[in-house]
């Protein structure tokens, strides 16, 4: 993998809008079937997501992955469908498992970018500073410092990984770039029922690890370090400058914090 993959069109994007338990709460509150379809300063969020994704040069086509993907077209605007390079599949019972049955295929080549349809602050900057510090790695994925994200927006609550050196929050992006990134997925399945308790994922990846990641007396790249020796792959955190990117729509806070980001930048244009 080169850095011309970065800019050259080559990524097929997945965009996660599958909804979770619990979630549909949250979308009939907006009068929505899913979360995906919930509007963020007017516009659905999984739009949002797709238009901006589209609009990077390294993606060549975007695979929205929802449990029922006709329906969730149905209600999401029309450009959607009618898109090219829009497609659809469906998920199946875990986030990873979706994602494995789907990397490599015909319809999801090498290299592949993975999304979130919450992600409604997504930009372009931040798919191209991910992207270009992904580099050769099997797999890879974002963080945003907590001092970056607290500095910006000290009112959010996120969950963080605390290591020595600083605590991260996850940024919803991720590539894959190699076969051999399926070994990553193989971890993410273990650890996906855990993602949100930072504490007991460690613990997934040994005793020795977890305790030290416990004590802080290992930073995040010596971790993935150990990990990546024990997986036999690549794997890199990409830090982004951006506080929004932490920032994901999942609760109505977030959902008000999201339209107030956007009112700015749309003030300052």
């Amino acid at each position: 993998m080169t850095d011309a993959g970065v800019i050259d069109g080559t990524w097929t994007a997945l965009v996660l809008a599958g909804q979770r338990p619990g979630e549909n709460a949250f979308a009939d509150t907006h009068n929505v079937a899913f979360k995906a379809l919930i509007p963020v300063a007017g516009e659905p969020m999984l739009a949002r997501v797709v238009r901006t994704l589209l609009g990077c040069g390294a993606v060549r086509r975007v695979v929205i992955v929802a449990q029922d993907p006709e329906r969730l077209l149905a209600g999401a605007p029309g450009w959607l469908s009618r898109d090219e390079r829009v497609a659809t599949a469906r998920s199946s019972d875990g986030i990873a498992t979706s994602i494995d049955a789907l990397a490599g295929s015909a319809e999801a080549p090498f290299p592949l970018l993975v999304a979130t349809a919450d992600h409604a602050l997504l930009t372009q900057p931040m798919v191209e500073v991910f992207l270009a510090g992904a580099g050769e790695a099997d797999a890879a994925f974002a963080v945003v410092e907590r001092k970056v994200v607290e500095a910006g927006y000290p009112e959010t609550r996120r969950t963080w990984l605390r290591f020595r050196g600083g605590d991260y929050s996850g940024a919803n992006l991720f590539a894959l770039t190699t076969p051999a990134s399926r070994k990553a997925l193989a971890l993410w399945s273990s650890v996906e029922r855990d993602r949100k308790k930072a504490v007991r994922l460690m613990f997934y990846f040994g005793p020795l690890l977890a305790l030290r990641a416990l004590t802080r007396t290992i930073s995040l790249d010596a971790a993935l370090a150990r990990i990546a020796r024990r997986a036999g792959l690549g794997i890199r955190a990409v830090r982004l400058p951006f506080a929004e990117a932490a920032i994901d729509v999942d609760k109505p806070a977030d959902l008000a914090l999201a339209e107030r980001i956007l009112s700015a930048r749309q003030a300052d244009r």
